[in-house]
């Protein structure tokens, strides 16, 4: 068999292209269930390899055409095996196709090297692909567990895909241009000088489309954290707001009890004593609701009551707020806030006010601080991750309220979760009560 020792053999590239596809892919949420994985994968390479060993003696005026086509088949790949969106899929494939693209000259680099005839016996020639492609393949693998370790989502922009998009191309049009065009600064007189150029070129995409990579999570993930402080920040600014404004309020109603008993001590009228006595129950009844035995609590509590007596909302509160103490106060401002504002927010849209109902217990359970929080929801939101998915336009800066609840319960070693109870969304927070000595 004749062999161009300048030109990776098709196969190859096939299964170098099939292998770093399977490397992200195992990343993500499958979308097919597994039985029909294995087999869909096992198809996916045969057609990959199938096509560009069809194509090979192609006309040169088709050779982009063809790659394009088998990045195409990637892409297509990637979206049967997995449960991404467009923009998603055609990152990873960009990636993908530059790792393939780095595997497969650095193999037959060393193989030109080690075989500069091409007279190889076959256990050498599949001997040094399984130990090249199995090294390359395994160390990415690694480093990609280590920034993501577990099943993760990935949502990229159309500014991002732009970005890789415009990386990958020029990474593969340098590595191939000593191959292709043979008066060019990046050309080579050796098939050595060529090897060495495409190989390095490639591993240079590869770092690069890495580096990137990163750094797209680390920005995310600081916006994450960031928006989740504010979010913490304003819950505390909500609390001392209503802190104030109570405080206030409790003021004035001292003096109003004042006034009431010097007004009650100079007339007997019927009418006045009747307009005195529903004004003192209304104090009373107001001094009476929300004490749990934590401040902070009764404080956020009133406010968010008296939030919700202004919209409608029924808001029953059942809760006991000593074993509170073991918590920050702004961890349960955050807590109870962001369980409550997301309540409410829920509730606002119901058209009909009588079915705006909210349930808060706290209880203790054992050696657990449990919270559930239950609101009416006709209409049961999508999960993704056990997370709802958010309805707002801009969901990418929303969401967040869940997370916070979940990384408040984690800081103190307990756990969050949110379901669906027949019409009801129910929030529960279990927290480990330290024991005490």
């Amino acid at each position: 068999m004749t062999v161009n020792i300048l030109d990776i053999p098709r196969v190859y590239t096939g299964i170098a292209e099939w292998m770093a596809c399977m490397l992200y892919a195992i990343s993500f949420r499958p979308r097919l269930p597994m039985k029909w994985y294995i087999p869909a994968s096992g198809g996916a390479l045969l057609l990959q390899c199938l096509f560009l060993v069809v194509t090979n003696d192609c006309p040169l005026y088709l050779w982009i055409p063809c790659m394009i086509a088998a990045a195409g088949m990637m892409l297509g790949m990637l979206l049967l095996l997995c449960d991404l969106d467009f923009l998603s899929g055609a990152y990873t494939c960009v990636r993908a196709f530059v790792l393939a693209e780095f595997a497969a000259s650095l193999e037959w680099q060393l193989h030109c090297y080690l075989w500069p005839e091409n007279d190889a016996l076959w256990w050498q020639r599949y001997g040094l692909l399984l130990l090249i492609y199995g090294s390359v393949f395994l160390i990415m693998t690694l480093l990609e567990r280590r920034n993501e370790p577990r099943k993760t989502e990935l949502t990229v922009t159309g500014h991002e895909l732009l970005a890789v998009l415009f990386i990958g191309i020029c990474v593969f049009a340098v590595s191939n241009l000593s191959f292709y065009l043979k008066h060019s600064p990046f050309s080579g007189q050796y098939a050595s000088e060529i090897h060495n150029i495409r190989t390095f070129v490639d591993l240079g995409g590869v770092s690069i489309l890495f580096a990137y990579h990163l750094q797209r999570k680390q920005t995310a993930a600081r916006e994450e954290v960031a928006a989740m402080q504010r979010m913490l920040e304003s819950q505390y600014a909500q609390y001392r707001m209503s802190r104030d404004s109570i405080e206030m309020i409790n003021r004035k109603y001292h003096d109003l009890k004042h006034q009431i008993a010097a007004l009650r001590a100079e007339t007997d009228a019927d009418t006045r004593n009747r307009w005195l006595d529903e004004i003192e129950q209304d104090i009373s009844t107001y001094e009476a609701q929300n004490k749990t035995g934590n401040s902070v609590l009764d404080t956020l509590l009133t406010g968010k009551s008296l939030y919700c007596q202004k919209h409608s909302i029924n808001l029953t509160v059942v809760a006991d707020g000593k074993p509170l103490g073991i918590m920050d106060m702004m961890d349960i401002c955050a807590l109870f806030g962001n369980a409550l504002d997301n309540a409410i927010e829920c509730e606002l849209k119901l058209p009909d006010k009588s079915k705006r109902m909210i349930h808060l217990t706290l209880t203790t359970q054992k050696q657990f601080l449990l919270l559930q929080v239950e609101n009416y929801c006709p209409d049961a939101p999508d999960f993704r991750d056990g997370l709802p998915l958010s309805t707002k336009r801009d969901a990418d800066n929303h969401g967040f309220g869940v997370k916070s609840i979940q990384h408040t319960a984690r800081k103190y070693g307990g756990t969050a979760t949110v379901q669906m109870e027949m019409d009801w969304f129910v929030l529960k927070v279990l927290i480990p009560i330290p024991q005490t000595k």
